[in-house]
């Protein structure tokens, strides 16, 4: 095949061969297709697939708000104004009544009156008093990564007075927008470290049962099927509810990690065992054992390798799970607690519908989870049909 694509298109030909089928390449889609390499289908598979293609940059948006929060939010999260609790979301503008169109973005100051009737604040705009939005402001002082001290903000009023309230604030008058950005940070990453221990222990545990087989095979099955047989929300809040309150927020954090690892790993590991058993019996396995492998090279360095791209795909779709449940239990009061800030713990004050039917910004964080369970939905069914390129 190499020899045919030299004879017949000179030194381009490897140009030609990486070429996707239907881009105008002059090469054959055949002969394309034939000279590609497997990641190189995968990909042309994948990018004929929109909605994952749609949500690769809003992922990796998302992802890269919850490291760069502290710079891209107007305040810190634990910031209050009394003055501004429960205020609705503020409008930005680009038109005044009086001065015409603005290039400057601006909002509108919030007035506060109390209705005589339910005595409930209530809020409306003040145009007698105009806040244009400034870019770089200094505020309230914070650690980028961590690391650098500064009180650089990405935008902002530049009035510690007057705070910009894009999605409203709670009922400490703390502005949700910036809480939602800090709580990406616990929620996303929440997802990543929680599959990452559940994928160690379904490659290890799986991948020994497969290959060793025997009574091996006959315990780790058993244990994985009594652990099935447990109900799963259930055996989350039970022992979610057994972490200690005395823990600190960073201790609650890796103790819900271990839990939701312990019980979500069945599933992966069965499915390993079951591609192992069928491996171990090729003859790239075979020859291995001859050249005098070991059993856990020819595992971890044979096996588990020809299974990447179904370990990409159970990955990708188990993240929103792991994220949907951590929100669940730290909606329900027993998974983290403040001080910490998750979007499932900015849904507790959403708990009540009376509070609802007044401040419905509050369901804000809901918006977040739904958004990145489809990216990831999207992109699981993106890399699921990406792994078979050949169909």
């Amino acid at each position: 095949m190499i020899a045919e694509l030299r004879r017949r298109y000179g030194r381009g030909w490897r140009k030609t061969a990486g070429s996707a089928p239907g881009d105008g390449s002059p090469a054959a889609p055949n002969e394309a297709y034939e000279a590609a390499s497997q990641w190189r289908l995968m990909w042309w598979k994948f990018r004929k697939h929109r909605l994952a293609m749609i949500a690769v940059p809003v992922l990796l948006l998302m992802y890269l708000a919850a490291i760069f929060c502290d710079f891209l939010t107007p305040t810190v999260p634990t910031a209050r104004f009394a003055d501004y609790k429960n205020a609705p979301p503020q409008h930005i503008r680009f038109v005044d009544p009086e001065t015409g169109f603005s290039l400057r973005p601006f909002v509108y100051g919030l007035k506060q009156d109390m209705d005589k009737t339910t005595f409930r604040r209530t809020y409306a705009e003040d145009p007698t008093r105009k806040y244009p939005i400034r870019f770089f402001v200094e505020g309230e002082p914070y650690r980028l990564l961590g690391l650098f001290e500064t009180n650089v903000h990405l935008f902002g009023l530049g009035d510690k007075e007057a705070p910009l309230l894009l999605m409203g604030s709670d009922s400490l008058g703390r502005d949700l927008f910036t809480r939602i950005l800090y709580g990406a940070r616990i929620s996303l990453s929440f997802g990543l470290a929680g599959i990452a221990l559940t994928l160690v222990l379904g490659l290890a545990i799986g991948g020994v049962s497969g290959y060793i087989g025997g009574a091996v095979d006959t315990l780790i099955q058993r244990v994985v099927d009594l652990l099935v047989c447990l109900p799963t929300i259930p055996l989350w809040m039970a022992l979610a509810a057994a972490l200690p309150r005395s823990w600190t927020p960073l201790q609650t954090y890796f103790g819900m990690i271990l839990i939701f690892s312990i019980i979500d790993w069945t599933s992966l590991a069965r499915v390993v065992r079951g591609k192992v058993l069928s491996l171990r019996e090729e003859d790239f396995t075979l020859a291995a054992r001859l050249a005098g492998a070991g059993d856990m090279r020819i595992i971890f360095k044979h096996l588990l390798p020809s299974l990447s791209s179904y370990i990409v795909v159970a990955t990708t779709m188990a993240i929103p799970s792991t994220i949907l449940g951590e929100t669940a239990l730290s909606f329900l009061g027993i998974g983290l607690q403040p001080p910490a800030v998750s979007w499932g713990v900015l849904l507790q004050d959403a708990q009540n519908l009376q509070t609802l039917a007044h401040q419905p910004w509050l369901l804000w964080p809901a918006a977040f989870v739904i958004v990145t369970v489809l990216m990831f939905n999207f992109l699981g069914d993106g890399l699921r049909d990406a792994a078979d390129p050949y169909k």
